[in-house]
């Protein structure tokens, strides 16, 4: 048997355990102001981008308006229009910092649809390459990051700035 550490778990996992996970990530990491601890890059009026804590590949991110709705319906004409500015935004950043060969942009509405925050509407935004999806995801369910989320975090801000 293989053995994997990730001690950036544990902190996740004791804090789900012991009940003290907040109610919405995305609402708690917005009224503690501390961003470089929240991962968020920017703040936009009524929309946000935050860095996601388990990113599926180096760069990934995610929109997401202040508003704590679960549903794009839920949403006034303005922040749907940050909301995809921001998309667009993003887009080119992830161009220029990484040089993807393409990029995945998706929601899950809800538990069935895979959410894991069901009840914050929120916009992955992730960097992809030819051959990505290398022998280690496929056969270990292991993600192979060749960048800290410091560095993403730093790069992001100053493209953002």
């Amino acid at each position: 048997m293989d053995f994997l550490w990730t001690p950036w778990r544990y902190q996740y996992i004791a804090q789900a355990i012991a009940g003290k996970q907040p109610e919405c990530i995305f609402c708690d990491a917005v009224a503690r102001h501390d961003d470089d601890v929240t991962l968020i890059v920017h703040r936009g009026v009524s929309c946000f981008v935050i860095l996601n804590l388990y990113p599926y590949t180096s760069g990934h991110v995610m929109i997401v308006p202040y508003a704590h709705v679960a549903e794009l319906s839920l949403c006034d004409a303005a922040t749907l229009g940050e909301f995809m500015q921001l998309a667009q935004r993003v887009e080119g950043i992830l161009h220029k910092l990484y040089k993807p060969d393409g990029m995945n942009y998706g929601m899950n509405l809800g538990r069935a649809a895979g959410a894991g925050v069901t009840g914050h509407l929120h916009l992955h935004a992730l960097p992809r390459w030819i051959g990505d999806a290398n022998f280690m995801t496929v056969t270990s369910e292991t993600r192979v990051h060749p960048e800290s989320l410091a560095t993403t975090y730093k790069r992001f801000r100053e493209a953002f700035a």
